[in-house]
């Protein structure tokens, strides 16, 4: 194809010619040394066509020219005058000549081409070697039936190239291939696997690669058939159906990847893997595989030499307890059973595993103490047994032989801790770890002594541990470079020195601690910081956008940080997270924020800002959480925010914010879930445009001076109704809920609130309020709405708080309010409600008088007044007596239907079961042999229970 063109590159293209055999070279760049014989003119011929369909930018076959081939650049010969091999650059491929028909050796895998897969590769029929990975991966109109001429074909890869337009025919392409050893077709956009096949050909595979395609069927059974096979790789596709007891078939299978699949349900056993005992490599993570391992590690263990080496089944539905015979795999190397549902403990028949250098069963449900054996496995490089629920003690045995660990994780899956470290002081490992997690595991009081030698850490996590007191100064000049430092969740104090040393995007995280001082100096190869819950002080380093330019995230609440923020912040041109709140920072905030694209949580609420709220926050396209509640801020809210489309939550409250709430919130920002605007100055309406926040479910306008009605269209918004039922992170809130102010952090977005109390508002309570079904909060207290309390409220059995207090309410307590069984406060006091308080479900809880005062038309419990139904239904009134005297005839007219009822019952009772033994003599004869047995069975046990009793008094008798 002359025309095809490729963008600039540098590859390699090596060609053999030899007709008995491959010949592979390194060849270094640059021109090939002279060589002193001549080439075969017809070689040279197709050459100078080959170059004709070249595009020479850089003049690599500028020397091309007269008759001996043999000395021109990028082009070497055997002795016997053969081109050989070719190095090119920038190429733009072209036909080459019949000349090259005895090609064996072709290999551009990498070279990007542009075009489609050449129709005359065809014509190599000598070829034996083939690979065009990744090369023509642009085009989608490549097709194989060019491949039915190579017949001598034995390797094969067109991995990562579109054979889409091939989907229906490539199996049968291949099929033609009868010497056919290796086949590697990764993520070439194939979706067709044959269910079955007349014939095939490729009896010589030994490797099968068709990983990352679309195919969504069952395995085929044809699949089976290739008892030569070695190697398959069917990951990454939608593979479904059960695992085929087919595999036991296929003796010579090494290694098998069917990971990433659809196995919903399948099992493991030995009909279908257990019987393997070539395999050394088994992946069938990430598919839905469910039971227990026991009959496939069985099956396993009666190899007479399991070549097993690595086993990965993380990420499946498997359960159970580990079965010992795990300890029978002797050749593992590598064991991964994460993210399953395995119970108990580790097996003690782990110890005989003495080639395992990978063990991996985090993110499970075991549960129990750890198995000292594991200390034996002298070859175990990497121990994760994170986010489990281990118990008891951990000694200096569990660790004893473990002198080729590196990676140790038993971070668990609790806050709560249930295992401890039991070590000497003087104790020295005989490690030298890398890496270490601790998480939720006793270590302190004391700083662990044994990190002393522990002089190759990159990465150290032990947080929750208990560790008292300071950090001890022979830790600091360990010299460390760090990748992480975690001390989270501690109560250590003292100061953080600035001699840290840190690795390129590494991680500090010191927070909840006791720690004090100013801020450290920190490492500029710092991404992420985190010290909030501390005592530092002092101001945040003028220069710090200048220093640690590599920032992505800063968190410093919770201190006692003051002064101005500094202007530099704007050249940390990577920050995402940027959390300085409940500080004691003062001054305006710096309108600096034109740099920073990818900053989404920005959280300065509760410190002592004054001024407006800057323009430049409004450049920040990736926003989802902006905080400045609890300031002193002042000003409207900039109509640049408008731009920040992706906003999810809105915290402006506790400022001096005034003018109109800006109608563009509800047009702009449809993503918006959290609206604090609470206890500002502004005015106006509520505006309309906010119901178009189709997914907010807290609106907080509390203490303003809004006016107007509230909005008919509040009832429709949808959040309001809507279950949540994935975990989701919105960031923190202090809303007013159940009569007192609450912070919400990690399930806010399980709250649904609505607060507009403390405002101007009139008219009445809007039709509909029962569309709000999983409204949680409902507080419209001390406005000026009138009418009645809508009937259908009762409806809204999530409501929890509800409070209407100091309006002008008139009309009774809805009836249907008895029904919101989630109640559990109220407030209906200083309104014109009248007649009688509910007193069934929740009402009965609700005994503090102050909730219906101010209503001077309520009576009932837990007013004073009473209703005047209430004296005539006394026991001292009128009637009483009457009443008292029917419910007594009531229940002497239940008596005596029950009597009247009793007889028959006992006939029935009675003739069911005797009269069928008298009339049916088969089952007569059934039930008194039923009879029989067990009174001879009873008289048994009752025998051998006395003969027991009595040998055991005669030992005694003679013992003494």
């Amino acid at each position: 194809m002359a025309d095809a063109r490729a963008s600039i590159w540098c590859f390699s293209i090596i060609i053999i010619l030899s007709s008995e055999f491959v010949y592979l070279e390194t060849v270094k760049l640059g021109s090939c040394q002279t060589q002193d014989f001549s080439c075969i003119a017809t070689e040279r011929k197709a050459l100078l066509n080959f170059k004709e369909g070249l595009t020479d930018t850089w003049g690599r076959l500028s020397s091309w020219r007269g008759k001996d081939c043999c000395s021109w650049a990028s082009v070497v010969c055997s002795e016997l005058g053969h081109v050989t091999k070719l190095k090119l650059s920038s190429p733009y491929w072209s036909d080459p000549d019949d000349a090259l028909e005895t090609l064996r050796y072709l290999n551009l895998s990498g070279a990007s081409f542009g075009g489609s897969l050449p129709s005359f590769l065809g014509s190599l029929t000598r070829l034996r070697y083939l690979d065009l990975n990744s090369c023509f991966s642009n085009s989608s109109k490549n097709d194989l039936r060019w491949l039915s001429t190579l017949s001598h074909l034995k390797h094969l890869n067109l991995g990562n190239v579109d054979l889409s337009m091939a989907n229906t025919y490539w199996f049968q392409a291949v099929n033609m291939l009868p010497s056919l050893e290796e086949l590697y077709l990764p993520a070439c956009g194939l979706s067709i696997l044959l269910r079955s096949l007349p014939l095939a050909n490729l009896s010589s595979l030994s490797v099968l690669d068709l990983s990352s395609n679309g195919f969504s069927s069952s395995i085929p059974s044809w699949l089976f058939n290739m008892s030569g096979l070695e190697y398959l790789d069917l990951n990454s596709n939608d593979l479904r159906g059960g695992i085929p007891d087919g595999f036991a078939r296929m003796d010579s299978l090494r290694y098998l990847d069917l990971s990433k699949n659809s196995f919903t349900g399948a099992k493991l056993s030995t009909r279908n893997l257990g019987s393997l005992c070539n395999l050394q490599v088994l992946d069938l993570s990430i598919n839905d595989i469910v039971g227990d391992i026991g009959e496939f590690t069985s099956g396993l263990s009666r190899c007479n030499n399991c070549s097993l080496e690595s086993l990965h089944l993380g990420y499946n539905q498997l359960g159970g307890f580990l079965p010992d015979s795990l300890g029978s795999l002797r050749n593992l190397k590598n064991l991964r059973l994460d993210k399953n549902n395995f119970l108990g403990s580790i097996p003690e028949s782990i110890s005989n595993l003495s080639s395992l250098q990978s063990l991996d069963l985090s993110e499970n449900g075991m549960k129990g103490t750890i198995a000292r054996s594991l200390g034996q496995l002298s070859s175990l490089v990497s121990l994760d047994i994170k986010d489990n629920q281990w118990e008891g003690v951990i000694t200096e045995a569990h660790f004893s032989n473990l002198t080729s660990l590196k990676e140790l994780s038993i971070a668990q899956i609790s806050m709560n801790i249930t295992l401890r470290f039991n070590v000497t002081p003087n104790w020295i490992p005989p490690f030298k770890l890398r890496y270490t997690d601790l998480k939720s595991c006793l270590v302190g009081p004391e700083f662990p002594a044994w990190l002393r030698n522990q002089n190759e850490l990159q990465r150290i996590a032990i947080w929750n541990a208990g560790i008292k007191g300071s950090i001890p100064e022979w830790f600091w000049k360990l010299d460390l470079v760090l990748d992480v430092l975690d001390f989270r969740f501690n109560q250590l104090t003292g100061t953080v020195p600035n001699s840290l040393k840190f690795t390129p995007l590494a991680t500090l995280y010191l927070d909840y601690n006791n720690l004090t001082g100013p801020l450290p100096v920190l490492s500029s190869n710092l991404s992420a910081v985190s010290l909030d819950h501390n005592m530092f002080f002092g101001q945040i380093s003028h220069d710090i956008g200048e220093k640690m330019p590599m920032l992505t995230d800063l968190h410093l609440s919770y201190n006692s940080l003051n002064g101005s923020l500094p202007s530099s912040i704007r050249y940390l041109n990577s920050l995402t997270t940027f959390v300085i709140s409940d500080n004691q920072f003062t001054g305006k905030i710096p309108d600096i924020w034109n740099n920073t694209p990818y900053l989404y949580l920005i959280d300065m609420s509760n410190n002592r800002f004054s001024g407006n709220i800057p323009d430049s926050l409004g450049s920040l396209a990736a926003l989802k959480i902006l905080r400045l509640s609890r300031n002193n801020l002042s000003g409207e809210i900039p109509p640049t925010l408008q731009k920040c489309t992706t906003i999810e939550n809105l915290d402006l409250g506790d400022n001096r914010l005034s003018g109109d709430i800006p109608a563009w919130i509800g047009e702009n920002i449809p993503s918006l879930l959290v609206l604090n605007l609470q206890s500002n100055l502004f005015t106006g309406d509520i505006p309309r445009q906010l119901c178009n926040l189709s997914l907010l479910h807290i609106l907080d306008l509390e203490e303003n001076s809004l006016t107007g009605s509230i909005p008919r269209c509040i009832v429709k918004m949808r959040g309001f109704s809507t279950i949540i039922k994935n975990m989701r992170y919105e960031g923190q809130v202090w809303l007013v809920a159940k009569g007192t102010d609450l912070f919400y952090d990690a399930d806010l977005f399980l709250v649904n609130s609505i607060n507009l109390a403390s405002n101007n508002l009139s008219g009445v309570l809007p039709e509909g309020l029962e569309n709000l079904s999983r409204l949680g909060t409902l507080n419209l207290s001390m406005n000026h709405l009138t009418g009645k309390i809508p009937p259908g409220i009762g409806r809204l059995q999530w409501l929890e708080t509800l409070d209407l207090s100091r309006n002008q309410l008139s009309g009774m307590i809805e009836p249907s309010m008895v029904s919101m069984t989630s109640l559990n406060h109220l407030n209906l006091s200083f309104n014109n409600l009248s007649g009688k308080i509910p007193t069934a479900n929740q009402f009965q809880t609700f005994t503090d008088p102050s909730i219906y005062e101010g209503n001077n038309g309520l009576c009932g419990q837990p007013l004073p007044t009473k209703c005047k139904d209430d004296d005539a239904e006394s026991p001292n009134s009128p009637g009483s007596g009457n009443q008292a005297n029917e419910d007594e005839d009531g229940d002497d007219h239940q008596m005596l239907w029950f009597y009247l009822s009793m007889g028959p019952g006992i006939a029935v009772g009675f003739w069911g079961v005797c009269g069928t033994l008298i009339v049916k003599k088969s089952w007569r004869r059934v039930y008194f042999q039923f009879v029989d047995d067990m009174k001879e069975r009873l008289m048994t046990f009752v025998s051998l229970k006395l003969a027991r009793l009595r040998r055991s008094m005669n030992k005694k008798e003679t013992q003494a």
